[in-house]
């Protein structure tokens, strides 16, 4: 896991690279790498690379970055883990490939030399990475299947830069910042920024499976190499597979398990009371010694019903973990507020929790840590899975009547939010299609109330750019059944706009690796013709038996907390003001410390 920059003046007439802007962009990221720092620049100038490294496979000088082949014809950075690295590496060296290092970096570079653009095929793991071919003379970017990894990007016509972060790219101080109404409009539409967009201008991020080529003539359209909707409406024309559904579970488990374990340091596990870390960390012991588990308590809730520690505690005895328990109060929130907000690289109301048991982590020694995120998403754990296909069963026929749903709206309105959530009044307008069901579900605001917290013309600008429920409900037009559908959203949406995003800025700001063996590209393709046609899918109780030792009754049966209530309380708090209380006021209090002035 690392940070990683990249400057490539492509145009003629753009200036060479300024090393100081390259310089200030990966010192930015000195966090996301602190165990060294690299840097190349052409000789002519025109491109540069620039990197921060946190050592996870091949800790010597030999895996430092930037790296080249080839004489130097090919020179690389890339942050993330390649989990198939070494199946990938033996096939290379049976094809005459001669390695210098035993990192999954060299691989790449040799993929890259070998196929082309077409190596991210043979890719499984998390990953953002530039090469630069010196014959070719362009840049090569890629991003992962899910989106684990971020990427951002910049380009102003003349010269084209990328990086980890959005704050690294602001510091280079190479451009000037202006606000995006997409991105600010997305923020209050679902409390994070929804890809492709950032809260300013011409910053981007560079769409999740796709690959970018920039040359002399610029930026080329971002190729798609994976899409999730693709990928579950071509699995539904296939049959599952004859093997007990169990067993594809456990095994399908058990391989990814074994491959996020591949690290030359040690790996722990985040471990809650819940059935995806509970199962993680089964798993992991069956394939390691001992395991390190990271749980997170709260001083609110010691001794008490609502105390995860217990179970956790009885998880980590019965697999023989060596744990690590860390309490924290609404002190120490009040405390770590401030930096929390500086850490954030992106607007989210979510990712307290993370930055928390991160800090947990690196305090207990560790480097790399396993965490459940990705479970819900694919069995279909959130209530979603169940509300959203009711709601659009009893709103579709009212949503059918041209005006009825806008016109409950405009009277219902002024009642409902005082009784309860205003998105109710809006129960006939968006609740007849998946999409604007899932918006229902999952949004901060309703769009109908954005102007009156936003300015009305951005808010009219932003939201004829996202078009969120035409866009939602044009992917889920080739999905055929409502689990697919709402899998597919999650995936899409909260996931990678706010979990995966969260996990990657909270953990790197402790400089900690966070692994997500439940967002696995061949655990996802292993259940997507479940997934597709759901009358055979597995369950989270089938995920909690799949260990050799499956988890305890208590655990199993245990209800979901989901977000931890004081930590909400805690936002809530922090976010009470006059226009808005709860999650929305706490919304406001974060966007205000990115929001151009």
């Amino acid at each position: 896991m690392c940070g990683i920059a990249s400057i490539f003046a492509y145009h003629e007439n753009a200036l060479p690279v300024d090393r100081d802007e390259l310089v200030r962009i990966r010192e930015a990221m000195s966090a996301r790498g602190p165990d060294g720092a690299g840097l190349w620049l052409s000789e002519d100038q025109r491109v540069g690379l620039a990197h921060r490294r946190l050592s996870i496979i091949d800790l010597t000088d030999s895996g430092a970055q930037p790296m080249a082949i080839e004489h130097g014809r090919y020179h690389i950075v890339f942050n993330g883990e390649i989990y198939n690295y070494r199946a990938l590496r033996r096939e290379l060296e049976a094809d005459g490939c001669r390695f210098h290092s035993t990192s999954d970096t060299e691989v790449l570079l040799h993929l890259y030399a070998k196929h082309g653009p077409k190596m991210v095929q043979a890719l499984r793991g998390m990953f953002a990475f530039a090469i630069w071919d010196d014959i070719k003379k362009g840049l090569f970017l890629a991003r992962d299947h899910f989106g684990i990894k971020p990427l951002y990007i910049h380009d102003d016509g003349k010269t084209f830069r990328c990086a980890s972060q959005v704050k690294a790219l602001l510091a280079g101080k190479g451009f000037e910042q202006k606000a995006e109404p997409a991105g600010q409009v997305g923020f209050f539409l679902w409390g994070s920024v929804p890809e492709p967009y950032t809260l300013y201008r011409d910053v981007f991020t560079l769409p999740a499976g796709h690959t970018l080529w920039i040359d002399k003539n610029g930026p080329r359209a971002p190729q798609c190499y994976f899409d999730i909707a693709d990928e579950l409406a071509r699995a539904a024309d296939h049959a599952p597979s004859r093997k007990p559904i169990r067993k594809v579970l456990r095994d399908a488990l058990q391989d990814s398990v074994r491959h996020h374990l591949i690290a030359d340091v040690p790996v722990g596990v985040f471990l809650s009371a819940g059935i995806d870390s509970g199962t993680l960390t089964a798993l992991a012991s069956e394939q390691t010694d001992y395991i390190n588990a990271v749980t997170l308590g709260f001083t609110e809730y010691t001794s008490s019903q609502r105390d995860e520690v217990p179970f956790a505690k009885k998880i980590a005895l019965r697999y023989g973990c060596r744990h690590h328990v860390f309490h924290i109060s609404k002190q120490d929130f009040d405390k770590a507020l401030p930096r929390i907000l500086t850490d954030m690289d992106q607007p989210s109301i979510d990712g307290v929790n993370t930055w928390f048991v991160a800090r947990a982590a690196t305090e207990a020694g560790l480097k790399v840590a396993l965490s459940g995120l990705g479970g819900d998403e694919l069995l279909g754990g959130y209530p979603g899975f169940r509300q959203i296909p009711r709601l659009v069963s009893y709103a579709r026929f009212p949503s059918l009547v041209p005006g009825l749903g806008k016109a409950f709206r405009l009277v219902s309105a002024p009642f409902l939010k005082r009784m309860t959530s205003p998105k109710y009044a809006s129960l006939f307008e968006y609740g007849g299609s998946y999409g604007g069901a899932y918006l229902l579900r999952r949004s901060l605001f309703m769009p109908w109330e954005l102007p009156k917290i936003l300015d009305p013309d951005l808010v009219r600008e932003g939201w004829e750019t996202l078009q969120p429920v035409l866009r939602m409900n044009d992917m889920l037009k080739r999905l055929p059944t409502a689990h697919a559908k709402i899998s597919a959203l999650e995936l899409t949406h909260y996931m990678r706009n706010t979990l995966l995003r969260d996990s990657d800025w909270a953990g790197m700001a402790h400089s900690l690796e966070i692994r997500v063996p439940l967002v696995d590209i061949d655990l996802f393709r292993a259940l997507a013709p479940y997934m597709a046609k759901p009358e055979d899918l597995p369950s989270k109780r089938d995920m909690a038996l799949a260990p050799d030792k499956p988890l305890p009754d208590t655990v199993i049966n245990r209800p979901k907390t989901g977000f931890s209530i004081p930590v909400q309380k805690w936002v809530e708090e922090a976010g009470l003001s006059k226009r808005a209380r709860g999650l929305r006021g706490w919304a406001m209090k974060i966007i205000e410390n990115f929001l151009i002035e």
